[in-house]
């Protein structure tokens, strides 16, 4: 739930940053009458990733306890891990000239007098964060999930609800004040606890590497920590969402954990140093 919390806090900010930035600007333009246009991109885009989302959790259901299932959890498990992480140094780096960039493109689609154009803006823009979403979202509800097990989605879906919620009154904020708010510190925050979660997503795909067989290194169990935290119970599941946690953790799942943690968290620091002015 946590994690599928910040997930959403930190897409739904983007895409209603993005959406926010285009209104104000043609807000500003006297552009008014083409808000709709920009709705209606975003309507499409989301209803694409909440569809693709639908779907590709139906399918994986179908084949619930089978190795197909741990075929496609590992796949899924390394595109989240490549996405969350190559997003989040992006969106660092950028996050500071996004505004310029919005509003050059909108002034190009306004010239052309095209009003798709702005729906294709929107489109582009909120329909990545939704793919990257679903993406995650998939991850992170079968990173629990064992031979025969299916994952639970009760306590998921409120995350996300909560997380989309609070991203959404960001947005307004954005809206009304988006120059007094210091997007790069708020983007900071939420990119370090997002490679906590790829850090978790790693120890996943070494874990459903060694099931296959096909990682046959370090399998041996360091320690059995299921009698003080289960990785079932309800605070094994948020320690294990957030941080990666397992009650019998292999010496792979642990090295390879702590190596992508600590390399992607030195990263993400140089990443956010302020670039020199000339």
């Amino acid at each position: 739930m946590i994690a599928l919390f910040i997930i959403f806090l930190r897409e739904g900010v983007e895409a209603s940053m993005i959406v926010a930035i285009l209104l104000a600007y043609l807000d500003q333009a006297g552009q008014r009458r083409h808000f709709r246009d920009v709705y209606v991109g975003v309507g499409i885009a989301l209803g694409a990733a909440a569809a693709a989302g639908v779907v590709g959790y139906l399918s994986l259901q179908r084949y619930a306890g089978s190795r197909v299932q741990t075929y496609v959890e590992t796949a899924t498990f390394v595109v989240a891990i490549v996405a969350l992480t190559v997003m989040t140094f992006w969106m660092q780096r950028h996050a500071r000239s996004m505004r310029a960039e919005l509003a050059r493109r909108s002034d190009a689609a306004l010239s052309s007098r095209q009003r798709l154009a702005l729906s294709a803006l929107a489109f582009q823009a909120v329909g990545r964060e939704g793919l990257e979403t679903t993406v995650f979202t998939l991850a992170i509800l079968f990173s629990n999930v064992r031979q025969g097990a299916t994952p639970a989605t009760g306590g998921a879906l409120w995350g996300a609800l909560a997380g989309l919620a609070c991203s959404l009154l960001i947005a307004v904020a954005l809206y009304r004040w988006g120059r007094r708010l210091n997007l790069a510190r708020f983007f900071r925050g939420l990119g370090a606890l997002l490679l906590l979660v790829g850090a978790g997503l790693v120890a996943d795909t070494v874990e459903n590497l060694q099931q296959l067989g096909w990682w046959p290194f370090g399998t041996h169990v360091l320690w059995n920590s299921s009698n003080w935290v289960s990785e079932s119970s309800n605070l094994g599941d948020v320690l294990h969402s957030i941080l990666g946690y397992a009650d019998q953790p292999t010496l792979s799942q642990l090295v390879l954990w702590a190596l992508y943690l600590v390399g992607a968290l030195v990263a993400f620091r140089l990443v956010s140093r302020p670039r020199p002015t000339r």
